[in-house]
């Protein structure tokens, strides 16, 4: 059976990828689960000093799988998603993306929580929750207009405006942009880089720059709202359709 996250570590860098590539890194239930089991293991391994996330195939992740997430829980504490999502904000090793091909939902909104981020100029960045009757999460609708300001943050939010990877990075939501073929190598590259500094420091450099009131509260928040529009009308109706796009295509 084909592992939905894969697990490698070397030089103090733990490499957490996506591998889901028939379904473009669409992230299941049992993927959030594998995702946090590995992030907790990484943040007690002494070794490591970067998490590396990445995804295998044409894509970073197109997001949430929609049916899967549909036929989960409530988004109490223990749904699968919830709990990751809930883990961004509190990782204290330095986290760093590399991004490709259509990066959805999810899949841009924890690029938030990242210290680092290397798009490949096929990346193309969209967060449609609103076209889903539905409410950012992951702390972005905080976190984005600090970054981008509220006016840039609206259009993304509110129309979910597209990213190419030449502005995400102008924006500032990513770092580099490089040719697709050595994405994960220039990843790699620079997980390594900083994974050799001194650890004491990088730790504490980390927390200063991440130390911040009120992401945890807004998490929380639009946990809250994201699960009142999983019941609602619009959702249903949005949902409906993209699974009938599905089915038509």
């Amino acid at each position: 059976m084909t592992q939905p996250i894969l697990v490698s570590s070397t030089g103090g860098v733990c490499e957490l990828r996506l591998n889901r590539p028939e379904k473009r890194n669409a992230i299941t239930l049992a993927m959030y689960n594998a995702l946090w089991d590995a992030v907790v293991r990484a943040e007690a391994d002494d070794n490591v000093r970067v998490i590396l996330l990445s995804g295998a195939g044409a894509s970073f992740t197109a997001g949430n799988d929609l049916a899967d997430f549909m036929s989960g829980p409530g988004l109490d504490d223990e749904h699968s998603a919830a709990r990751f999502i809930r883990l961004l904000p509190k990782i204290r090793k330095v986290l760093i993306a590399a991004v490709h091909g259509p990066t959805v939902g999810i899949g841009v909104t924890l690029l938030l929580h990242c210290d680092l981020v290397v798009a490949g100029r096929s990346a193309r960045l969209s967060m449609p929750f609103v076209k889903l009757g539905l409410v950012p999460e992951a702390g972005s609708s905080l976190l984005l207009p600090r970054l981008v300001g509220h006016q840039r943050a609206a259009e993304l939010l509110l129309l979910g405006t597209p990213l190419d990877a030449a502005k995400a990075f102008n924006i500032g939501l990513v770092n580099r942009v490089v040719d697709d073929d050595v994405l994960h190598e220039e990843a790699r590259a620079l997980a390594q880089a900083v994974a050799g500094q001194p650890a004491e420091a990088l730790h504490a450099t980390k927390q200063l720059l991440r130390s911040e009131t009120g992401v945890t509260a807004r998490i929380e928040e639009e946990l809250r709202a994201f699960q009142e529009r999983l019941g609602s009308a619009e959702f249903k109706s949005a949902a409906q359709a993209f699974f009938n796009k599905g089915r038509s295509g």
